[in-house]
């Protein structure tokens, strides 16, 4: 892959307009608009790989919400990104079940497949790797989440097959 092939995150675009208005939407389907405001930080990112302060700032008037409330929320959940992230992003359960099997090691293995540590990307933009609480996944740990998508049950080579695109997630 070259450098030409790299898909950078947009950063420095105001939400198009057909985003705000289905933003607005989002929040005239509640009670509350502010009750939307997970499912517009989530199409934020769908549209942009990531939330940046622009976009709170942006975003927090639709729903009725100041910026810095709005970035409490986003802040909060971990599948909310606030910084750049590559194209794909390899979430690896960081939950006492996990770390009992062999959590660590796994952690090695991707250190080495893929050149970075956890809260890095990968130099061609393709992954970024980060650690996350628990994926609730305890009876196939240890587990991993691969573009919203979950897989457990993990040693080394399943988890290269998954990031080769060879194995199937968890039903």
């Amino acid at each position: 892959m070259s450098t030409a092939d790299i898909i950078e995150p947009r950063t420095d675009e105001p939400l198009s307009e057909q985003l705000r208005d289905e933003i607005r939407a989002l929040g005239e389907h509640e009670a509350h608009p502010r009750a939307a405001c997970i499912a517009a930080l989530q199409r934020v990112q769908e549209e942009y790989r990531w939330v940046s302060d622009a976009h709170l700032r942006e975003v927090a008037p639709l729903l009725g919400m100041s910026p810095a409330d709005l970035d409490g929320v986003a802040t909060y959940f971990n599948l909310i990104f606030r910084r750049p992230v590559g194209r794909r992003v390899l979430l690896l359960c960081d939950s006492v079940t996990c770390w009992l099997m062999q959590r660590e090691r796994l952690e090695a293995h991707l250190r080495h497949r893929l050149g970075i540590v956890p809260g890095q990307t990968t130099p061609d933009g393709d992954i970024t790797l980060l650690p996350t609480v628990c994926l609730g996944h305890c009876d196939h740990a240890p587990a991993m989440m691969l573009d919203n998508e979950l897989y457990g049950d993990l040693d080394e080579q399943r988890m290269d097959a998954i990031i080769d695109g060879t194995a199937k997630a968890m039903p």
